[in-house]
């Protein structure tokens, strides 16, 4: 099922400016395209509000535009090579509207009018009720999910209902069987499985979710055993995720997984995550980091991040700290809280060649110090920041700062730059494959 996803920002314009009126109302979006393996994503971008004198015809219950202003409202989509999503509203229906049959008559007309326009692409037909929606592929009974993203993963259409098993009784009664239904469809990624990745695994694991991507180069050392959930000594030299992919199903015999061993400083790997919903990033390189902040705002796809710092002197712990901050349209990014080393990136960026003839670089840093209880502790905040996204549960902060000495967790409004080239509207957000993301192209 492909998957037409919004801004939270847009989306607010659209429902309210189309249910301003009592009748039916309409509009024009032009989408770009991401394109992955198992799913296509339609990110829109702009929004035509059809004003009260294009109306050929309109009452609450049909509305037909003049075919100018179509045309006129597709042009910008023609010029760009993007996707259109024609919209409009049935103002009196309750709970998630269908397409009528004068809807399919319609779209016939339409999707042949934009077979000569812009036969490139496909397009798409969005109908909007007070309480919920539906989208299809234009002309067709191809359904498509309604995602809303930003502080929120909200899926507009009717969520897909899964059989509520009794293990998640207790949570049911903490954030509702939606929520749990949200939980169960949702498609996660986690890009690193050490010693905060293998934590989350677990607990989403345990949650409810049921369908992972794995993502981590690695294969278990004798060093990584103190804090890789899932491991033992058995488990020296063997893949990460293949660790993972064994605690998962040890939970649930039923959870998929598809494991790849491979870094996403990679682009071609960073972009396996076009087919999750939310993904984890819980590696501890700069330069992954830049990618992966970049593709959450870039494919509007929500992530969440996570760091964990323990700083000694002479053999003494001076800093416990620890940050978990949510990436995702209307949020900032990293880039903006200053969280990356632009050095340490162009690091990650080169091949060992590259790194070699380099005159500012003199070898890799040193392992820095990982303990299990603090990695859990952030590992926990992280889970529950995401069942704030996804679920009624009232976790309201979306960057949290955390100090182990202490004892306390700070949250945090994180700065937006303006023109950031990351998460403003003039920069990376919503543009899907018309960009290129930063990284290695070629391993």
């Amino acid at each position: 099922m492909n998957d037409l996803v919004f801004p939270s920002s847009l989306f607010a314009r659209l429902t309210d400016s189309l249910f301003s009126s009592p009748l039916e109302s309409c509009a024009i979006l032009s989408a770009n395209v991401a394109r992955g393996e198992k799913r296509t994503r339609y990110l829109v971008q702009n929004i035509q509000i059809a004003p009260d004198n294009v109306y050929r015809r309109r009452t609450e219950f049909e509305a037909v535009l003049e075919p100018s202003f179509v045309v006129s409202g597709t042009k910008k989509a023609q010029r760009a090579g993007q996707s259109v999503v024609f919209v409009h509203t049935h103002p009196g229906t309750d709970g998630h509207p269908q397409f009528s049959v004068v809807d399919d008559k319609g779209e016939g007309l339409l999707r042949e009018f934009m077979a000569r326009r812009i036969p490139a692409c496909d397009h798409a037909a969005l109908v909007l009720a007070p309480a919920g929606c539906a989208a299809r592929m234009l002309g067709t009974s191809d359904e498509m999910r309604v995602i809303e993203v930003g502080r929120n993963l909200s899926i507009r259409s009717r969520p897909v209902e899964r059989v509520l098993a009794k293990p998640f009784d207790r949570q049911i009664r903490a954030f509702g069987e939606t929520g749990q239904h949200i939980i169960q469809q949702l498609r996660v990624g986690i890009v690193g499985l050490g010693g905060t990745g293998s934590v989350v695994a677990q607990q989403l694991a345990y949650l409810g979710v049921t369908d992972f991507l794995l993502v981590d180069p690695d294969c278990v050392e004798p060093s990584n055993l103190n804090r890789v959930i899932g491991s033992t000594h058995e488990s020296v030299g063997v893949p990460k995720v293949a660790v993972a992919a064994s605690l998962l199903r040890s939970i649930r015999p039923s959870i998929k997984t598809e494991e790849i061993q491979d870094t996403a400083l990679n682009v071609a790997i960073a972009k396996k995550l076009l087919d999750t919903d939310f993904f984890f990033c819980c590696t501890d390189t700069h330069g992954s980091r830049a990618i992966l902040s970049q593709l959450a705002y870039q494919y509007l796809i929500p992530a969440i991040d996570m760091g964990v710092i323990i700083a000694t002197h002479k053999g003494h712990v001076t800093h416990v700290t620890g940050r978990v901050q949510m990436l995702s349209p209307g949020l900032g990014c990293l880039t903006c809280a200053q969280v990356l080393d632009a050095d340490a990136v162009r690091w990650d960026f080169m091949s060992d060649k590259e790194r070699k003839q380099d005159p500012y670089f003199a070898g890799a840093g040193e392992p820095q110090p990982s303990v299990v209880t603090i990695n859990s502790v952030i590992s926990s905040m992280a889970t529950n920041m995401f069942l704030g996204a996804v679920t009624d549960v009232p976790a309201q902060s979306r960057f949290q700062i955390y100090n182990g000495i202490e004892g306390t967790v700070r949250s945090v409004n994180a700065r937006r730059e303006a023109a950031c080239i990351v998460c403003s509207e003039r920069g990376a957000v919503g543009r899907g494959d018309t960009w290129p993301l930063p990284g290695r192209l070629n391993g």
